[in-house]
């Protein structure tokens, strides 16, 4: 099944609001794994409870419940963006719904939907100074394909994540990114699964000097998306039977045998 019907049904059933489908099941899925792997304490029933009912049960911090309202937001606004160039302005608009009402966002030096001011680092690694943020995402933008491979979406994310561009949230509004060039790309997407985050970080830190492993990573993914999802993709319709055009031969006169043209052709001899 290609990866274009995948695409076609999240956004159909996203259109539907239909429950117990791709759309509902992805939304669950990847909101539980990206934020469990910022540090959510949230369980993926939790998670699936407050998408559900708008409810949660047990012990649930604020800020986790709330990223996760929120990024039921986000994912869909970016499924309604599909198709469209990604530009600074969307990814500023993804950060601003998925970090909206947060603690961080009474920070007076947080910057929600905006690039960050304060110096990072990620994993140990340096990053972009806050100075250099827009022109370096700039360059990231301009140098992506309109259509792009699969190593073109991998290469997007690894520089994304360097860039850093926000003070919080970059692992989240990348992984909704790569999501959402998947789908532009008619490539198969996939989650980033926080049980097997290890191999994710691993792949992110060994990049530059070993890409294939990072990539290899997320080819595992989109086989366990595939797997975990065919079965509520509906299939295309099966063509019809081609069927013989109509003859234009005029049925044999039983009594006179098939007719073969000239004068009979036309209804029998001139008899003018």
């Amino acid at each position: 099944m290609s990866a274009e019907r995948f695409a076609a049904a999240l956004r159909e059933q996203r259109a539907m609001k239909l429950t117990g489908g791709i759309y509902h099941l992805t939304q669950v899925q990847l909101a539980f794994n990206t934020n469990r792997i910022e540090g959510s304490r949230l369980s993926e029933d939790q998670t699936r409870f407050i998408y559900e009912t708008r409810t949660v049960t047990g012990d649930a911090p604020v800020d986790d419940v709330i990223e996760t309202v929120n990024h039921f937001r986000a994912f869909d606004a970016m499924i309604d963006h599909v198709g469209q160039p990604i530009t600074a302005d969307t990814l500023k608009e993804y950060h601003r719904l998925l970090r909206s009402g947060t603690s961080d966002a009474e920070k007076e030096w947080f910057a929600v939907g905006d690039w960050k001011r304060v110096k990072n680092e990620v994993g140990g690694m340096a990053t972009s100074p806050p100075e250099d943020v827009g022109a370096d995402i700039d360059a990231l933008l301009a140098e992506a394909p309109a259509q792009m491979t699969f190593e073109d979406v991998t290469d997007f994310h690894v520089r994304f994540e360097q860039i850093h561009p926000f003070q919080d949230g970059n692992g989240r509004v990348g992984r909704l990114v790569m999501f959402e060039q998947t789908l532009a790309s008619g490539i198969m997407p996939f989650v980033v699964l926080d049980a097997e985050k290890h191999y994710y970080y691993r792949g992110l830190s060994e990049y530059d000097s070993e890409p294939g492993f990072l990539r290899e990573t997320f080819r595992h993914f989109q086989d366990a998306y595939y797997a975990r999802y065919a079965s509520f993709v509906p299939r295309a319709p099966a063509p019809e039977p081609l069927r013989a055009a109509p003859s234009t031969r005029r049925p044999a006169d039983p009594h006179t045998g098939p007719i073969t043209g000239g004068p009979a052709a036309s209804g029998g001899p001139d008899i003018s």
